[in-house]
């Protein structure tokens, strides 16, 4: 024997087990239609004996139709065909494309990612809140000619002994507004001088 015989010799040998690991697309839409337009439950092994495919595949893809709304999932691992009298073979292959390769890390991830953005939104819409509160106060006090100063040290700063914003100790005080200046012959006069 040669080895392009022996090639394909072993080749249709272990093509009649992959062909029955995947699933005739039309086959499967009709029996899915004759299912939904009949009313009655069944099973994924209902669907594998009738279409000539494993019982492990057809569950995948109805547990994925089922996702997507074109089958109504039951008790018992059965099903309802219903929806499917509503949508078109186009439909139902980008349905059958998109269950199929969907990775269930991939799903939790996406998942995951929806809830961060929902609280994402949340704590937005509590800051935005917070800032126009605020906002609100602050022209309150200065309608009422009261300047609201600077904010509060943070617990941070106050932990190391200077407040952010308070002069350091080397550099003089500035003046207060309401100080008086000191008589100019008490400034910078040397009775020995006179």
């Amino acid at each position: 024997m040669s080895l392009k015989r022996s090639h394909t010799a072993s080749r249709s040998s272990t093509g009649g087990s992959s062909s029955a690991s995947k699933i005739d697309r039309q086959s499967l839409f009709d029996e899915l239609r004759r299912l939904g337009a009949a009313g009655d439950a069944f099973s994924s092994v209902d669907v594998a004996l009738a279409i000539g495919t494993e019982e492990s595949v057809v569950a995948k893809a109805l547990i994925g139709l089922a996702s997507t709304g074109l089958l109504e999932r039951g008790e018992g691992g059965r099903y309802r065909a219903t929806p499917m009298n509503e949508v078109g073979q186009a439909e139902f292959v980008k349905a059958l494309a998109q269950t199929s390769h969907s990775d269930p890390g991939r799903q939790r991830d996406l998942s995951e990612i929806g809830r961060l953005k929902q609280n994402n939104d949340i704590m937005r819409q509590r800051l935005l809140a917070a800032i126009a509160e605020r906002d609100h106060y602050l022209a309150v006090l200065r309608g009422h000619g009261i300047e609201p100063g600077p904010p509060p040290a943070s617990v941070s700063a106050s932990a190391s002994g200077t407040a952010p914003g308070a002069p350091a100790p080397s550099e003089p005080e500035a003046p207060h507004p309401g100080a008086t200046d000191p008589p100019a012959e008490a400034v910078g006069t040397d009775p020995a001088s006179s």
